[in-house]
């Protein structure tokens, strides 16, 4: 059988980028540089991670400020923002005139504290959210969101699209990249809640959970139209509860609740939603659309 070489050919004319950072992430975001095309320099803090795509044709640096020094253009994805910071604080001098992208994950104070740092070094600074696993890296479903200096974003966009195509700019917030990855991400881990606990309730129910998975679907599949017409109550603060309104579906809620109850489940997120429900009732919210639950939950 013959072997299919996969070292990956740089054009001489693409932008060079470093990569500081290769736990799976990381490398799956260099290899995506690789594949494009672009001259790549990695370095990680740990030895032995860059093997293969250094048989790709990257670079391995012996430091992280050759690392930096190697590229315009610097791309750091690590833990979380204190082990950035503890890479990059001594870098400030070499990462001077460049462009520094983090796509670290983390809150959006500390992107705006990550880029007010940058800002005092003469760094231009985008912060980024990855919201797609390993393996989607470098394909056109790749959702990333950046957001910071327009300018640092607009003359590497080309290049960013090396690793999903969306390369979505949100504006020169620093924290808004940050903003759309938390609230996003309060959604997943709210419906996968949801979802284990349906599965919980028909299991206690002697249903299956595959048997009750196909049929899923069909409120998956309402949930896009749901979501714009939500997001226009809120936004409009109309709350037009004349298809569904709140107090009926609350209701809906008892009778989960208590079949949830009458099977010893625990049933905290229900409560928790039930209570949020409740409040948004006694504010006079009850003819109102489920959005309406929104001015229950405080904040702005």
């Amino acid at each position: 059988m013959t072997m299919v070489s996969m070292t990956t050919h740089t054009n001489s004319s693409a932008t060079p980028v470093t990569v500081i950072g290769l736990g799976a992430m990381g490398q799956a975001l260099a290899g995506a540089f690789l594949d494009a095309g672009h001259p790549l320099t990695v370095w990680n803090r740990s030895a032995g991670r860059d093997d293969a795509l250094v048989a790709r044709g990257a670079h391995r640096a012996g430091s992280a400020e050759e690392a930096v020094r190697a590229a315009g253009l610097v791309v750091v994805c690590v833990v979380d923002y204190d082990a950035a910071q503890k890479i990059l604080d001594p870098l400030a001098e070499a990462l001077a005139g460049r462009v520094l992208v983090n796509l670290t994950s983390d809150t959006p104070e500390r992107a705006r504290d990550a880029a007010a740092w940058a800002a005092s070094h003469s760094v231009d600074y985008l912060d980024g959210a990855i919201m797609v696993p390993v393996p989607v890296i470098g394909g056109p479903e790749a959702l990333i969101f950046y957001a910071g200096a327009r300018a640092a974003y607009e003359r590497h966009e080309s290049v960013l699209k090396a690793l999903g195509t969306p390369a979505a700019f949100l504006g020169e917030d620093h924290g808004l990249a940050a903003a759309y990855d938390m609230a996003m991400l309060d959604f997943f881990y709210g419906a996968m809640g949801g979802l284990v606990h349906a599965f919980a309730l028909a299991r206690a129910e002697g249903v299956e959970a595959a048997a009750l998975a196909p049929y899923l679907n069909t409120i998956a599949g309402i949930l896009p139209p749901i979501a714009a017409s939500t997001a226009a109550d809120i936004d409009s603060r109309t709350y037009d509860g004349a298809g569904a309104n709140l107090a009926m579906m609350t209701a809906s809620l008892d009778h989960i609740l208590h079949t949830a109850h009458r099977h010893g489940l625990d049933a905290a997120q229900l409560e928790a939603v039930k209570a949020v429900s409740d409040r948004a009732i006694a504010r006079g919210h009850g003819r109102d659309s489920w959005a309406s639950t929104v001015e229950a939950l405080g904040g702005a």
